[in-house]
């Protein structure tokens, strides 16, 4: 039975990906019809954003008080309800009020996942689970695209992906009795006279284990040792990334001269590059520690970054992004899978909470490089890059330090 719900799990990460690529995908179109500014999808996606940072931040709270089951069903609900109103939607006042919902929802089914997947699966179960997301970021412009070469146009895209969300929140909901036989780690709790005392008492759903203990405060999080370094960590690894995605094919076109339609068909070879390094990373899991394939993660982006920074050859620039895609691969599943370990299970989830949050606010990020573009050259990506790199080294060592002396300390 378990393994059934590792394939609604596997669905979830495939759902989560699928509206990720759609704004994008039609915002050409919409802002057409809608008669708003080109310019004016940032704001949509600033909103998203802080939605999703804020249901990170109140994951911890939710998830013990309901459980990962009921969290991620509920928001992969607020999330379909949202793409359902997107579709139906005839203002840019109405897609800004409908990017509330969904951000909180997309949010709560990030964080309540991947801190499931990190407690109760194995390392090779968080890549491909990635991977899946990938899939469904990979697909859903192809789903805008078919809709609207027809009838309905982008508003039929939104309702083809808000179909698919209900489908998968409707099979959440009736495996939520897996959730709760899957049990969960084995985590001490705190005394119940001390729960009590500070009037924080939180009783945990099933499928989290039925012991009493409280949310993890914002700045308790903070003061775990080496969290705040994983949580720059996250931050410029996300910075690194979303910039890669967004301004690749203005670098090939401003550097190598390649036509629009040209580079933007190889700036997608990243994508395909990190999709497919998370499914071999499932498999190098097997032999090696979520540290080491980090630690390879960061290597090969410096492998990538560098080829990059070589002008003369088209196909070594190609062959650089590929590189570059593949080396970011492992590092967003791995450290995240790393984090019950490091920081033990009972404080798993509000850190990797804020991890989300993290995420979300680096990944909007990518805009400074628009200014250093504009003021210098698109040219300037790979020396960008690399700074984002050295510090994501950095802070993951510093992490790893942290998180150990605190061990240490705690121990003794």
């Amino acid at each position: 039975m378990f393994s059934l719900l590792i394939a609604v799990i596997y669905l979830s990460f495939i759902s989560l990906g699928l509206p990720d690529s759609l704004l994008g995908s039609a915002w050409p179109v919409m802002s057409e019809e809608f008669g708003s500014p080109i310019g004016l999808a940032g704001i949509v996606s600033l909103i998203i954003s802080a939605g999703t940072i804020v249901s990170s931040l109140l994951s911890d709270r939710l998830t013990k008080r309901f459980g990962a089951g009921i969290v991620t069903a509920a928001s992969t609900f607020l999330t379909a309800a949202a793409l359902l109103l997107f579709s139906f939607a005839s203002a840019f006042w109405q897609l800004v009020l409908f990017a509330i919902p969904y951000g909180l929802g997309a949010g709560g089914v990030d964080a309540a996942l991947n801190n499931y997947v990190a407690l109760h699966l194995k390392s090779r179960h968080m890549s491909w689970l990635h991977c899946m997301w990938g899939v469904g970021a990979s697909v859903s412009p192809y789903i805008m695209s078919y809709a609207l070469s027809g009838a309905g146009g982008w508003s039929r895209g939104y309702l083809i992906v808000a179909a698919v969300q209900g489908v998968i929140t409707l099979l959440l909901f009736l495996s939520l009795p897996l959730w709760k036989r899957a049990g969960s780690p084995k985590v001490a709790p705190l005394p119940a006279d001390t729960a009590l005392a500070e009037g924080n008492e939180t009783r945990i759903g099933q499928d989290e284990g039925e012991y009493a203990r409280r949310p993890l405060p914002l700045k308790e999080v903070f003061r775990v040792p080496g969290a705040l370094m994983c949580f720059l960590c996250f931050f410029c690894y996300c910075a690194l990334e979303s910039t890669s995605s967004l301004w690749a094919s203005s670098f090939m076109v401003a550097r190598n001269g390649f036509s629009e339609e040209r580079a933007a068909m190889f700036a997608s070879l990243f994508f395909i590059g990190i999709t497919a390094g998370r499914g071999i990373n499932g498999f190098l899991t097997f032999r090696f520690s979520d540290k080491t394939l980090i630690r390879a993660g960061c290597a090969f982006i410096a492998v990538g970054v560098a080829i990059i920074a070589i002008p003369g050859l088209d196909w070594l620039t190609i062959a650089g992004f590929i590189v570059l895609g593949l080396g970011c691969a492992p590092v967003y599943p791995s450290i995240i899978h790393s984090t019950p370990a490091l920081f033990g299970a009972d404080k798993s989830q509000a850190i990797i909470g804020m991890q989300m949050a993290f995420a979300y606010i680096g990944s909007q990020a990518s805009p400074l490089f628009g200014v250093i573009a504009q003021w210098i050259s698109p040219s300037a990506l790979p020396f960008y890059l690399a700074f984002f790199l050295v510090l994501v080294i950095v802070f993951h060592e510093l992490m790893v330090k942290g998180a150990g002396n605190g061990k240490l300390k705690s121990s003794g």
